[in-house]
C-alpha cells in the first residue's frame, strides 16, 4: 500500500461526490474549498517524510475537512470514505481506517482499491478472530453473492431477465432451437439467483447493524456494566469488527465473527 495508490483516488473525486442531489448545510463553493484543502493537506503529509509529527498534523487536518464534507455537506460517497480511510490509516488509526473502508465498501463493493486497502488494514490489527468454517464455505460456493455489490447484482438481474424475455419471444415467433432454449434457461437461472441474492442482502442490511472498535483497546464484559466479569481473556483492540446484537444506555452488545459475544461501552466503537 503506497502513497501513490492513496493519492491516485483524490483526482476528480469532488465531481463524483456532488453529482447526486443532496440537501447540504454547506454551499457548493465551501464544499469545493474543503475538498481542495483536504487534498492539499493529504498530499503535503505524504511528502513530509522527514518530519513525522508534521505529517500527522497534516493528516489530521485532511481528516477534519473530509469529515466536515460528510457531516455538514451530507455527502456520502464510497471514494470519499476511501480517502478518509487512507488518511486515518496513514495517521496510524487502524480502527477508524477500517471503519471508513467498510463504509466505502458498503457503497461500492466492486472497487478493488477499497478491497485491497481494507484487507491490508485488517492485516495490521492486533486481534485475529476466526470466521466460522461454515461461513467460509458459503463465501466460496456463493462468491457472486458476497463479492458483488447490490447495484452490480441488480444490473445483472435486469440484463439476464431482458435476454431471457427476448429469447422466449424469438422462440414464440420462429420456433425453438437448442441455442435459444439454452440461452433462456441459463439467463432465467441467473435472473433467479441474482434476484434472490439482492433480496437476501437487502434484508440482511435492514436487519444487521455492523460496527468497528475504534479505541486502542477495550474490555468486553458479560453484561452492560463495568462490574460484570470479562467476556474474553484479553481486551479487544482497534479494528475488530462486530455485529450489533443490542444497544442499551451507554453499551453495545456485540457478536464477533466466531459467534462469541460481549458488552463494550458505546464510545469505544462506531457503527458502520
Amino acid at each position: 500500500m503506497t502513497n501513490k495508490k492513496f493519492s491516485s483516488t483524490l483526482i476528480g473525486l469532488l465531481v463524483v461526490c456532488l453529482a447526486a442531489p443532496v440537501r447540504s448545510d454547506l454551499p457548493k463553493e465551501q464544499v469545493y474549498s474543503l475538498f481542495n484543502q483536504a487534498n492539499w493537506f493529504f498530499r503535503e503529509a505524504n511528502t513530509a517524510t522527514n518530519d513525522p509529527d508534521q505529517a500527522q498534523k497534516l493528516y489530521e487536518k485532511a481528516i477534519l475537512n473530509y469529515e466536515k464534507i460528510i457531516s455538514d455537506g451530507r455527502i456520502k460517497n464510497s471514494k470519499l470514505f476511501y480517502n478518509l480511510g487512507n488518511a486515518y490509516f496513514l495517521k496510524e488509526d487502524i480502527g477508524r481506517a477500517i471503519l471508513n473502508y467498510r463504509r466505502a465498501e458498503r457503497l461500492d463493493k466492486a472497487d478493488t482499491n477499497i478491497q485491497k486497502n481494507l484487507a491490508f488494514a485488517r492485516s495490521r490489527r492486533i486481534d485475529t478472530v476466526e470466521v466460522k468454517t461454515e461461513e467460509r464455505i458459503l463465501e466460496t460456493l456463493f462468491f457472486w453473492h458476497y463479492d458483488f455489490s447490490i447495484k452490480t447484482k441488480f444490473l445483472v438481474t435486469c440484463l439476464c431477465f431482458g435476454i431471457a424475455c427476448i429469447s422466449v419471444t424469438v422462440m414464440l415467433w420462429r420456433g425453438r432451437t437448442a441455442t435459444l432454449v439454452a440461452t433462456a434457461a441459463i439467463c432465467g437461472l441467473l435472473t433467479a439467483s441474482f434476484l434472490a441474492s439482492v433480496i437476501v442482502e437487502t434484508r440482511s442490511r435492514a436487519n444487521t447493524i455492523c460496527g468497528v472498535i475504534t479505541d486502542q483497546q477495550v474490555v468486553a464484559r458479560q453484561g452492560d456494566g463495568p462490574n460484570y466479569p470479562e467476556s474474553f481473556k484479553d481486551p479487544l483492540h482497534a479494528g475488530t469488527e462486530f455485529d450489533l446484537l443490542e444497544r442499551r444506555s451507554g453499551w453495545f452488545h456485540l457478536r464477533l465473527s466466531d459467534d462469541s459475544d460481549g458488552w463494550i461501552p458505546d464510545n469505544a466503537a462506531d457503527l458502520i
